[in-house]
């Protein structure tokens, strides 16, 4: 008697999908900040021969790091990546493990939720766009006197905000997912290998 397993298989698919690509877009900017730094380090050891470092290399990674956790939690809650102790768990029946699971999977959804309204609400002080009325109807408060940029590149902050905002969200979902996925679990008495 488990919750539309079929349904839930689909949805699992499609969102697998998604947290894959959302991972391989976050590994790609973690390498390119990876490689900033490597040839801002190799500039400044070869000052003398008229090179230097990259301006603004630490905004750059910055950002990128954040931009690269928002987009690897979604996949991380997808296949139950989290850090667990399994030493006592283990030892109960599959049934209990599997309720286990969906008190974890329950307590991530918390945060997640949480985690996804904090960081909406910092792009909302961050996005300088978008008329009051709808900045209202969204509520992201009230626009901000000036749009926000970073010291060095002045680039604008709202970026990376909005960026790790749609990871926020993703993991929300995922989150939310994975109860589902936990629920059918705990109903069928065993946790299916992902």
């Amino acid at each position: 008697m488990a919750l539309a397993t079929k349904l839930e298989a689909r949805v699992g698919r499609g969102l697998n999908r998604i947290c894959r690509l959302c991972a391989y877009f976050g590994g790609i900017v973690l390498v390119a900040a990876a490689l900033v730094t490597m040839a801002s380090v190799i500039g400044r050891y070869f000052l003398f021969a008229g090179l230097g470092p990259i301006r603004g290399d630490f905004e750059l990674v910055e950002m990128s790091c954040a931009i690269g956790i928002f987009t690897f939690l979604p996949w991380c809650q997808m296949n139950r990546g989290n850090v667990t102790v399994d030493v006592l768990v283990n030892r109960f029946p599959l049934r209990v493990q599997s309720l286990f699971g969906l008190l974890g999977d329950l307590s991530i959804t918390v945060l997640s939720a949480l985690i996804f309204w904090r960081i909406y609400l910092g792009f909302g002080e961050k996005f300088p766009y978008g008329s009051d009325s709808l900045r209202a109807a969204l509520h992201m408060g009230t626009k901000p006197f000036y749009p926000e940029t970073t010291y060095e590149l002045e680039m604008p902050v709202w970026i990376p905000y909005a960026l790790s905002t749609l990871g926020a969200a993703l993991f929300f979902v995922v989150s939310l997912y994975t109860v589902w996925r936990a629920l059918n679990w705990v109903i069928s008495g065993q946790e299916a290998q992902i």
